[in-house]
This record gives C-alpha cells, sequence and structure tokens, in this order.
C-alpha cells in the first residue's frame, strides 16, 4: 500500500491512512502519507474506512486484506453502502478466489 499512497500523493491527490495499533507497534507500517489516523483496532480501521473512503479497491494482500474485502462485500449485500469496490488482480493473484466464489455461486450459497 505505501508505494500506491506515495503515487497517489505525487500525483496531488488526499490520501489518509488509518493504521490499527498493532501495526504500528510491530513497526509493521512506514509513512507514506501525510494524513495519518491511529485506530485501535482492526475493526475500527474498517469503520473508519467506511466513513473516510469513496471506494475500496483490494490488492494482493494477505488475511486482513481477505478479511477487509469479504467485510465490504457483506456490508454492500446488505445495503449499508452502495460505495464501489474493485479487486486489482496483479499477475493472477486472486484468481483461486474468484474460482471459489463461482463454485460458491454455482452450489447457492452466495448470489
Amino acid at each position: 500500500m505505501g508505494c500506491v499512497s506515495t503515487a497517489a500523493t505525487v500525483h496531488g491527490r488526499q490520501v489518509l491512512s488509518i493504521v490499527p495499533s498493532a501495526f504500528t507497534e510491530k513497526n509493521l507500517i512506514r509513512k507514506t502519507c501525510e494524513k495519518e489516523l491511529k485506530v485501535a483496532t482492526m475493526h475500527e480501521r474498517l469503520l473508519k474506512m467506511m466513513e473516510f473512503g469513496d471506494a475500496f479497491i483490494a490488492l494482493p494482500g494477505g488475511f486482513s486484506t481477505l478479511e477487509e474485502l469479504f467485510q465490504i462485500v457483506s456490508w454492500a449485500q446488505l445495503n449499508i453502502h452502495q460505495k464501489p469496490i474493485g479487486v486489482l488482480n496483479v499477475n493472477g493473484f486472486f484468481n483461486g478466489l474468484f474460482s471459489f466464489l463461482d463454485h460458491s455461486v454455482e452450489q447457492k450459497f452466495i448470489t
């Protein structure tokens, strides 16, 4: 995310970094934008992303990325928000996930 926030800032876009305290305590984050909001938990991070974000884009990542993506999709299905959601499928990173979701639709577990 650091590269994305740096590129957006360089091109004149506003970027707000919402950082859970666990990330800063373990030095998992580097400062890449001027505005930073520290929150206590990942859930609080997601709520702030909902409050301040115009859209959601998932980039290749780990468990936190998947958790946030599925939470945002669930909230969209429940009409909690109508913000755009995108997945940047770099080098087919999410192909396996898309196959799983297609299978889940075929089995009528999700619509």
